[in-house]
């Protein structure tokens, strides 16, 4: 599960530096994509090293699952938004097309990493409940 969010975080650099090095034909179209996929990976950044340093224990008024969970859902409504307008702008521009295929792909693995969290952490859940009422 882990090596997805690399896969994910590998494709929307590669269609960030794809656009990035591209000639603009549409300089909205190549602004957005570019916005979209840095504040992923930002996000996803932070993320990392709040679980890595742990600080999630010192900061427990924040529900770290639920803002983890939002981040992505957010994410990949952006991504698919900013994939397909730069899919629609991309005139013949070989950068545009290269960056819109890696921004689906990374929204497909990004949906992909929202469902498979969801189900280990539901399965996770009902388990731990039906556990605790069967010893009861």
């Amino acid at each position: 599960m882990y090596y997805s969010y690399f896969v994910f975080q590998i494709s929307l650099l590669i269609g960030f530096i794809c656009v990035k090095n591209s000639a603009w034909i549409n300089y909205s179209a190549s602004i957005y994509f570019e916005i979209v996929t840095m504040c992923d990976l930002i996000m996803i950044l932070v993320f990392y090293f709040v679980y890595l340093f742990r600080a999630y224990r010192m900061l427990t008024c924040i529900s770290w699952p639920l803002a983890e969970f939002l981040h992505y859902l957010i994410g990949t409504l952006l991504l698919l938004i900013a994939s397909i307008v730069a899919t629609s702008k991309s005139h013949s521009s070989a950068g545009l097309v290269a960056g819109a295929t890696f921004g689906f792909l990374a929204t497909f693995l990004c949906a992909l990493s929202i469902w498979l969290s969801y189900k280990i952490s539901c399965i996770t859940q009902s388990t731990a409940q039906y556990i605790d009422n069967t010893v009861l």
